[in-house]
């Protein structure tokens, strides 16, 4: 980029901080509410149109997801969280939902929203998310010198507000702070149509209508954090309740018209958090000192995770604020393609962009921490179980296996509450990465960090014993399948295309079968009888036999051309019970394949030839490199065909 490119960004930046802003009377402002009663809108309704500015998506029966993982309730997803956040559209949709309620002015706009997860699962990004949305909203118009940024409308005396709201068509709640009220009859004399109105916008580094509250220590918990102090060397010049020794400095104060955060909000002591029932149910907060209390229009959003939570209820005296309280779970994700997205983000993010990953990596990372999160079931195991929640076809005896999500759902409401966190996995491939001495990670050397990290965890000898065997049984177990056919078609030249051959090859026969009709010949235009020893040697590669090859033929016949009067595409993959028993078929031809990667010392001309190509074709359509290609192609050396 050039010297003068440099200076034109530097310049637009300058320029669009410099636009010209209001500044006006309170009468001016008046016509700007008369215009536009939005303008004098309540927080929970500008954070929610702050959001949804963004832009809005709906999913629903015509995605294959959304038919698949939510029987096609239509769910309506936010553009604004989408390069974010993944697997977590009920979460975000459960927070929309409340801030909707909230900007109507339900109950819930005097309730504190919490975020309740375990950690790692996205409740503090979420939250960082939220507040980050804020600062996209337009800025607001507020009173002049005022330290809470307050509602101009808050002049108006209440004796006139039935006539102005009829006039602004606007609802007028809330009163002016002592600071301004002080101000008004001292510079102004009461005159509040004079009273100076300006516009700012929101920022969380610069604490204008957005503030966070840490976690305070037992020991020097001070309410002032919240709702400001007197200022100490002002108590020689003026009176206690003078509002000019006050400093409205406080989150309450600061995030007025914006968003309270409340960090791990139930580490604090129950004492310090007993503004919140006041900010909520009657929209005021107290000010140091004898001053009045002022009015408070702000989201008070929390989080914490589920130990805290339950400490945190079982107290009874703490009732008064758990009735204000709008829970929402945020568990973690259990869908594997979402969250392979989560770690694809975040490795776009960091120095891994200039690391080599294997094929799989990812995805054998994300099986090992969403399996963890998973709880056992009586209707499948939990690979298959897996594969359900992230809409997988799961192949048994050569038709999909029959197990309705949403029952599985049933069985363990809670699931995804506890497991592997992702700043687990992500740990696990950092140390895999500076295990390697050429600058790459695989699903071998990630399997190997996984293993080496439960044994070190501190977590009871129950949780390691079941981490443990899923990384030796069913993650190991998966992966080579996954090897096995990946080199097998790597081997197979022209794959694809033989394999969309054999499917309209059975395809034609099955529909002639099952229609009771001859095959005829797209070439030679030849009629002849439905080849029943070519259809049985795709079926019986996945255990179709007997009585149970009619049943599969109609299935396949009927799911076809369901797909075709649809106006889908239709080729090999379509149907996934076809589609194993195709891809078995032309692995199970493959006899050359293992003396070809096993035996690298005895390999003729010819074989060394085969190798090679096999090779190239993992890297020049498999996204291998060549180290990570020789590397997986030992691994199988050593762990599959050792019969052959």
């Amino acid at each position: 980029m050039s010297r003068s490119k440099f200076l034109k960004l530097i310049q637009n930046q300058r320029d669009n901080k410099s636009r010209e802003k209001f500044s006006g009377t309170f009468i001016d402002y008046l016509d700007l509410v008369k215009k536009d009663p939005a303008v004098a809108k309540l927080a929970h309704k500008r954070l929610k149109n702050a959001i949804e500015n963004h832009g809005i998506s709906h999913l629903d029966g015509s995605d294959p997801r959304c038919r698949k993982l939510f029987g096609g309730e239509k769910i309506k997803t936010f553009d604004y969280f989408s390069q974010e956040f993944f697997g977590m559209e009920k979460v975000i949709s459960k927070v929309m939902r409340y801030l909707n309620s909230a900007a109507q002015k339900g109950e819930e706009s005097r309730q504190v929203l919490l975020l309740l997860g375990p950690v790692g699962a996205g409740k503090s990004a979420l939250t960082e998310h939220i507040k980050r949305a804020l600062e996209t909203a337009p800025p607001i118009f507020h009173l002049e010198g005022d330290p809470m940024r307050g509602e101009p409308l808050h002049l108006l005396p209440r004796s006139l507000r039935p006539e102005f709201e009829d006039i602004l068509g606007v609802k007028i709640e809330g009163d002016i702070n002592p600071i301004v009220r002080y101000r008004l009859l001292n510079e102004f004399n009461g005159e509040y149509e004079k009273y100076p109105v300006v516009e700012s916008g929101f920022s969380q580094r610069a604490r204008r209508g957005i503030a966070s509250v840490p976690p305070m220590d037992p020991n020097s918990q001070d309410v002032s954090v919240l709702i400001g102090s007197e200022d100490i060397s002002k108590l020689d010049l003026y009176s206690e309740d003078d509002p000019r020794v006050l400093s409205l400095n406080g989150a309450f104060n600061v995030g007025n018209r914006g968003i309270v955060e409340f960090v791990e909000i139930f580490k604090n002591e129950i004492e310090f958090l007993h503004t919140i029932i006041t900010a909520t149910q009657e929209k005021r907060v107290p000010t140091p000192g004898k001053n009045d209390m002022v009015y408070f229009d702000g989201v008070i959003l929390s989080h914490c995770n589920e130990a805290e939570w339950n400490r945190f209820k079982s107290e009874s005296t703490n009732e008064a604020i758990l009735d204000r309280i709008v829970k929402i779970n945020v568990p973690y994700v259990l869908e594997l393609d979402q969250e392979i997205k989560i770690y694809q983000k975040m490795i776009s993010r960091s120095d891994f962009n200039d690391v080599h990953i294997a094929p799989h990596t990812l995805k054998i990372a994300s099986m090992f921490s969403v399996m963890s999160r998973l709880k056992p079931s009586q209707k499948c195991d939990l690979l298959t179980k897996m594969k359900i929640y992230n809409g997988d076809d799961v192949i048994e005896k050569g038709r999909v296996k029959k197990i309705d999500i949403s029952d599985l759902r049933e069985e363990t409401r809670e699931e995804g509450m506890t497991g592997i966190s992702t700043r687990f996995i992500m740990k696990a491939l950092d140390n895999a990465l500076s295990d390697s001495e050429k600058n790459m990670i695989s699903p071998i050397s990630v399997i190997d960090a996984l293993r080496k990290q439960v044994k070190e965890q501190i977590i009871s000898e129950e949780d390691r014993s079941f981490y443990l065997e899923l990384i030796e049984k069913m993650i190991r177990d998966e992966y080579l399948s996954i090897l096995e056919n990946e080199i097998a078609k790597a081997f197979i030249a022209s794959y694809e295309e033989q394999a969309q051959s054999l499917f309209d090859s059975y395809l034609d026969n099955s529909e002639s079968y099952t229609t009771r009709a001859n095959v005829k010949d797209k070439v030679t235009k030849e009629e002849r009888e439905p080849d029943e020893n070519f259809m049985k040697a795709i079926e019986e590669t996945i255990g179709i036999v007997g009585s149970s090859r009619d049943g599969f033929r109609s299935d396949v016949t009927a799911y076809m051309f369901a797909k075709m009067r649809r106006g889908e595409k239709v080729d090999y993959k379509s149907y996934g019970p076809l589609r194993d028993a195709i891809e078995s078929y032309l692995i199970s031809s493959v006899r050359d394949i293992a003396r070809i990667v096993t035996k690298s010392k005895s390999r003729d001309d010819d074989q060394r030839k085969k190798y090679t190509d096999m090779v190239r074709t993992l890297i020049e359509e498999y996204d291998y490199n060549e180290d990570s290609a020789e590397e997986v192609l030992r691994y199988a050396s050593n762990n599959l065909w050792r019969d052959s």
